[in-house]
């Protein structure tokens, strides 16, 4: 799916001049350094997260810290393109993930973005069955017992219930998020796994590619 998703950006970046400047909102210089050459073209990368990783920088790449939810530091249309893979979901409250949306829609000529399905029975980041429909009280019991999915045991529980309160999944929400974009739906069998909102530069829907409309 990782595949699929930098074939349709190959798609949506192949009419800007070189080089394409993309700005990551929550990225690291180790995914685009496995996944850079899929695009066939010259492109520079700013990879911008709360924490800078410990990857090297280099030509092509570079990292900034800086805050999703206020990224003031560009301008209007500042990037051919924002990119951003499964991060909305843990910026916060709706608030904040508002926040996030209209920053990218600022800074970007373009933008894809990409976010986990609230409905998916595997949830993302915990890989339990329908874990975000858990009450909390027992997902917090869980989680400070066991490691689950990604997510590394918290034996505190008030860290715990906090981290858990950390992943908002979207569905509906997005289209009130990215009113000017295309949402797709990437789907395991007749599952949508995952859900991608794009624009092109010139705010048109981009072509469907390989997925589904939501």
């Amino acid at each position: 799916m990782r595949r699929k998703r930098m074939e349709m950006l190959r798609q949506l970046i192949e009419d800007f001049p070189e080089p394409v400047r993309i700005l990551d909102v929550g990225g690291n210089v180790g995914f685009w350094k496995k996944h850079l050459e899929i695009l066939h073209r010259q492109c520079h990368i700013t990879a911008l997260n709360l924490d800078i990783t410990n990857g090297a920088s280099g030509p092509d790449i570079v990292q900034v810290q800086g805050d999703a939810r206020s990224m003031p530091q560009y301008g209007d249309q500042s990037f051919d393109l924002c990119f951003s893979n499964s991060v909305i979901e843990h910026v916060g409250t709706l608030y904040d993930q508002m926040a996030m949306a209209r920053e990218i829609r600022c800074v970007g000529k373009s933008y894809f973005l990409q976010t986990p399905n609230r409905y998916f029975p595997l949830e993302a980041h915990f890989l339990l069955p329908l874990w975000q429909f858990y009450p909390k009280t027992l997902r917090r019991l869980l989680y400070t017992r066991f490691t689950l999915g990604w997510m590394k045991r918290q034996p505190d529980p008030l860290l715990a219930l906090a981290e858990i309160e950390q992943v908002r999944l979207l569905i509906h929400e997005i289209r009130r998020l990215f009113p000017d974009a295309e949402i797709r739906r990437e789907k395991i069998g007749p599952l949508t796994k995952s859900i991608i909102a794009i624009r092109r530069p010139n705010g048109a829907a981009a072509h469907a590619g390989t997925v589904g409309r939501l």
